[in-house]
C-alpha cells in the first residue's frame, strides 16, 4: 500500500533545513543579479545555484515536496491576494496599461520577432481591455485564496502556471525592449490618402517597401522602432503612491520568477496536497494573516487585510455551512467571485476605494509637479594605447585633466561609457499632464469673464494662447470639473453640476471644465446642456490621471486638493460649503 505523503516526510529536520537553504539559494541568486552587487555576481550565483540544487535534490530524496509546495502556497497565495486586490481596486487604470501592451508595436513585436509574422496584432484586443482587466485581478484573487485553502489544487496550480508563464514572459519583454530596436512589420492601408503618403515615402525611404496591392488596399512593409512600456503595472498605481516609484522593469521581472518557481514547486507538489485540515486552516489564517498585514502597511492601505480575510474565512466558511450544493470548493469560489465582483462594480461604479494618484485628496499639485529629480551617472573615457595596443579606461575628471591623452599620435578614443549610479525619476505629475489652456481665438464670453483670464490678456495682450495652470494652483479655491469625452460622459447629474457652477459665479469662486474634446464636440455639448461653462483643453493622460468617472468634480484651494467627486454622487453646493471648503 502506497504510504500517504506527510509534511515532515522522511525527516522533519532535514527537510526543514531543505527549505531554508532552498530559499537562501534563491535569495543569493536574486542579489547576485543585481546591478548594486555586480563585483559578486559570480560569487552569489555559484552559491545560490549550488544550494537551490543540493537542497532540490535533498527535498525529492527525503519527501519534502509537500512542505515546499505548502509553504509557496501560503506565500504565493497571500500576495497574489494583494495583487489582484490594489489592481482591482483601479481595474481602469488597469485597463489603461493592457492597452500599452495591445499597442502594435509593443508586446505584438515580440511575435512578429520571434515567430516571423509581421501581420500579427494585438490592437483587435484594445476594447477589451477593461473587460480583460477585471478577469485577471478576479482571477488572480481566486487562485489565492483557493491556494490558501488547498480546495481544487491540481486546477489551481496549472492554472497558475499558465498565468506566471504568462506574466514572467511580459515582464521579461518590458526589461528587455530596446527602444532603439527595429523589426519588420506589415499594415494594410485601404486606397486613400494615408496610403497614398505611404506609397510615396516608399520611394525614397528605403525602411519602407509596398509589399502588394490590388484594387481596394495596399499592403506596406515598414522597419519600426519597439513600443517599450516603462512600467508593467503589476501593482497598478499602487507602489508608486505608497513608497515613491514603482518596480523597475527589471526588478518587476524577479518579482515573477521568484513567483513562478514557487508556483512551480506548488506543480510539483500538486498530487501529495490535500484539502487544509483544521489545525492547517489555523496556520494558513495567521501566515496569511502576518502577510497581508505587513504588504497593507507597505501599500498604506488596511482595506488589504480586512477584505483579504474575509475572502478566506468566506470561503472556508461555505465548505461547512453551505450544504449539498455550496459546501464545496464550487461554494468557495462563488463567494470570493461574487465578493470581488460585487468590489469591481463599486470602483466602477464611482472612484477606486484608495486613490494612489498624484491628484488624490490632501496631495499638494505643485509639489507633485516638482518631486522628480535628475539621475547621476559615471562617465568612463575608453581610450586605446597606440604603443601598447591595450584598451585603458579614465574618469571624466581625468580626461579632462590630462592634455596627453587628447594627443592622437599616442591614444585612439574609442568611446564613451556611462553608468547609472542613482536613476532618474520624473515627477508624479509630468510637465504636459495638467497644463489646461485654450487658444486665444478659442476664447468665448464664458472663460473671459475669469479673473485670472482677464489678467493674463491684459498683461499680454498679444499672446495666442492662455495656459491657466499656475493661476489655478494659486487660486484661493476653485472647483475644476474634468471630463474625458464630453460625448461619452454621463451628465444625469448635469442639473446638480449647474446648481454648484451658479453658486460658485455668485460666490465669486472659478468654476471650469477641463477636457481634450474638439473645438465642435465642446460646443454641441454647451448647447445641449444650456451650460456656458469656461472650459479649457488638458493632456488627455492628465485627465486620465486626475479621474476614472467621467465626468468628475475636484475642489482645489492653494493648489491642493480638498475634495473629489464622481458624477455619482456630486454634492450641493451647501454641502461643499459645510464639509469641503476650509477642511
Amino acid at each position: 500500500m502506497k504510504q500517504k505523503a506527510t509534511v515532515q516526510g522522511r525527516s522533519m529536520v532535514f527537510n526543514i533545513a531543505f527549505v531554508v537553504l532552498n530559499i537562501l539559494g534563491l535569495a543569493a541568486v536574486v542579489i547576485g543579479s543585481q546591478k548594486a552587487f555586480k563585483d559578486y555576481f559570480l560569487l552569489l550565483n555559484f552559491l545560490g545555484y549550488v544550494l537551490m540544487a543540493v537542497s532540490a535534490a535533498g527535498l525529492f530524496i527525503f519527501r519534502g515536496r509537500l512542505m515546499m509546495a505548502n509553504i509557496a502556497r501560503g506565500f504565493v497565495g497571500a500576495l497574489f491576494i494583494v495583487s489582484g486586490l490594489v489592481k482591482a481596486n483601479d481595474p481602469i487604470g488597469f485597463a489603461y496599461k493592457l492597452e500599452e501592451y495591445f499597442e502594435d508595436g509593443a508586446l505584438a513585436y515580440r511575435i512578429k520577432e520571434l515567430f516571423g509574422a509581421p501581420e500579427f496584432s494585438l490592437e483587435w484586443l484594445i476594447p477589451y481591455a477593461l473587460g480583460i482587466s477585471i478577469a485577471i485581478c478576479v482571477i488572480e484573487i481566486l487562485l489565492g485564496v483557493l491556494m490558501i485553502i488547498g480546495g481544487k489544487i491540481k486546477w489551481v496550480a496549472h492554472f497558475s502556471l499558465l498565468m506566471m508563464v504568462f506574466f514572467t514572459f511580459l515582464t521579461w519583454h518590458t526589461a528587455s525592449c530596446n527602444p532603439s530596436k527595429r523589426y519588420k512589420d506589415y499594415d494594410r492601408y485601404e486606397f486613400g490618402t494615408v496610403a497614398s503618403q505611404k506609397m510615396k515615402e516608399a520611394k525614397t525611404n528605403k525602411n519602407i517597401r509596398v509589399v502588394s496591392m490590388d484594387s481596394k488596399e495596399v499592403l506596406i512593409e515598414e522597419w519600426k522602432t519597439p513600443q517599450c512600456v516603462s512600467d508593467c503595472g503589476c501593482f497598478g498605481d499602487a507602489m508608486k503612491g505608497s513608497v515613491g516609484r514603482s518596480l523597475t522593469p527589471v526588478e518587476s521581472l524577479w518579482k515573477d520568477i521568484i513567483l513562478l518557481y514557487f508556483v512551480v514547486w506548488i506543480f510539483l507538489g500538486q498530487w501529495l496536497i490535500e484539502p487544509n485540515t483544521k489545525t492547517q486552516n489555523v496556520k494558513y489564517l495567521l501566515s496569511s494573516l502576518v502577510i497581508l498585514a505587513l504588504l497593507s502597511f507597505v501599500f498604506d492601505w488596511y482595506f488589504i487585510v480586512g477584505f483579504g480575510m474575509f475572502l478566506i474565512i468566506g470561503a472556508l466558511w461555505i465548505v461547512r455551512a453551505g450544504g449539498y450544493f455550496l459546501g464545496n470548493y464550487f461554494g468557495s469560489s462563488s463567494i470570493v467571485l461574487t465578493s470581488c465582483i460585487v468590489f469591481v462594480s463599486y470602483v466602477l461604479m464611482y472612484e477606486p476605494m484608495k486613490d494612489y494618484r498624484p491628484f488624490a485628496e490632501g496631495n499638494n499639485l505643485a509639489w507633485q509637479m516638482n518631486n522628480g529629480f535628475e539621475g547621476k551617472f559615471k562617465n568612463t573615457h575608453l581610450l586605446r594605447n597606440r604603443r601598447t595596443g591595450e584598451i585603458e579606461s579614465y574618469t571624466e575628471n581625468q580626461y579632462a585633466t590630462n592634455s596627453d591623452l587628447w594627443d592622437e599620435k599616442q591614444y585612439k578614443y574609442v568611446k564613451l561609457t556611462q553608468e547609472e549610479l542613482i536613476p532618474s525619476r520624473l515627477p508624479s505629475i509630468t510637465k504636459g499632464q495638467f497644463n489646461p489652456y485654450l487658444k486665444v481665438k478659442d476664447l468665448t464670453p464664458a472663460e473671459k469673464e475669469l479673473e485670472m483670464v482677464k489678467k493674463m490678456l491684459e498683461k499680454e495682450p498679444e499672446i495666442e494662447e492662455v495656459n491657466i495652470q499656475k493661476a489655478i494652483l494659486k487660486e484661493k479655491r476653485i472647483v475644476i470639473l474634468t471630463s474625458l469625452n464630453l460625448a461619452d460622459a454621463n451628465w444625469k447629474n448635469s442639473a446638480a453640476i449647474k446648481s454648484i457652477a451658479t453658486a460658485c459665479k455668485k460666490d465669486r469662486i472659478p468654476f471650469i471644465l477641463l477636457t481634450s474634446g474638439s473645438r465642435s464636440k465642446i460646443n454641441a455639448f454647451r448647447e445641449k446642456y444650456q451650460f456656458k461653462v469656461p472650459v479649457f483643453l488638458n493632456d488627455e493622460i492628465g485627465l486620465k490621471a486626475i479621474a476614472r468617472s467621467n465626468p468628475s468634480m475636484m475642489i482645489l484651494e492653494k493648489g491642493i486638493v480638498k475634495g473629489k467627486f464622481p458624477h455619482r454622487s456630486i454634492p450641493t453646493y451647501e454641502w461643499l460649503k459645510k464639509n469641503t471648503f476650509k477642511k
